[in-house]
């Protein structure tokens, strides 16, 4: 099942893919979906406020796994940063690369997609990552 929204580039706009998130994926556990949820809030926040750009969330759900996709036209290379205790931003991409099983980020002339990859077993829950899922 894939879901797709777009949101403007305000930051109202990160609670509503919060929101987004959770209603599209209501039905797996929740421990999956808090995951999913604070991953694309990371994701989005990115967007409005770093890229200045207005994002598209994509959620790809199949049974074995989740895909998260959040597109921006924001300049720039998204960096994972290793910020001091005292600076209160800088962990998104951190957050996403200990909590995804996989993540990386794709390039267009016109745009960027930061992705991420949970791997789940049928009933929903984080599982283990299958080779097919991991080439996405």
């Amino acid at each position: 099942m894939r879901s797709s929204r777009s949101f403007p580039a305000e930051l109202g706009s990160v609670s509503a893919a919060r929101h987004f998130a959770r209603a599209t994926l209501k039905d797996l556990p929740g421990a999956t979906v808090d995951a999913v949820e604070l991953m694309v809030s990371e994701l989005a926040t990115n967007s409005v406020k770093h890229a200045d750009s207005a994002f598209n969330l994509v959620i790809d759900r199949e049974a074995t796994h989740v895909r998260v996709e959040v597109s921006d036209s924001g300049a720039g290379e998204p960096t994972a940063r290793d910020p001091p205790p005292s600076e209160p931003t800088g962990r998104g991409l951190r957050i996403v690369d200990l909590m995804s099983d996989k993540w990386g980020v794709r390039r267009s002339p016109q745009s960027k997609t930061v992705w991420f990859l949970l791997q789940t077993d049928s009933t929903g829950e984080r599982g283990t990552a299958s080779d097919e899922a991991m080439r996405a």
